[in-house]
């Protein structure tokens, strides 16, 4: 054990900032911070194509950065945790401005 925190616990974490530290998902996140987003949406203001943009809302989702739900024929994406949110904004404080 580290610092307080276990060996699975560091290892989780890591995992789940490396997913976040790629460009395009961190767009994903910064959008979805604003709301909920369906796909096509997310695509829109991205720019991007729907599959690009499925494999890494599926990278954030299998690292339970993301949760989604289903209507009728659309998927929406959220943010799991709103704590995230806040790491989030204080790296943009931190590094952005």
């Amino acid at each position: 054990m580290q610092a307080g925190w276990s060996d699975k616990q560091i290892n989780l974490t890591a995992r789940r900032l490396k997913a976040i530290a790629q460009p395009l998902r961190l767009g994903i996140i910064c959008l979805l911070a604003e709301g909920e987003r369906s796909v096509g949406k997310i695509c829109d203001a991205l720019g991007t194509t729907q599959p690009n943009i499925s494999q890494h809302l599926g990278v954030l989702a299998d690292q339970k950065v993301l949760t989604s739900r289903k209507d009728a024929n659309r998927v929406y994406y959220s943010i799991a945790d709103a704590r995230l949110l806040e790491v989030i904004e204080l790296l943009r404080t931190t590094h952005c401005s």
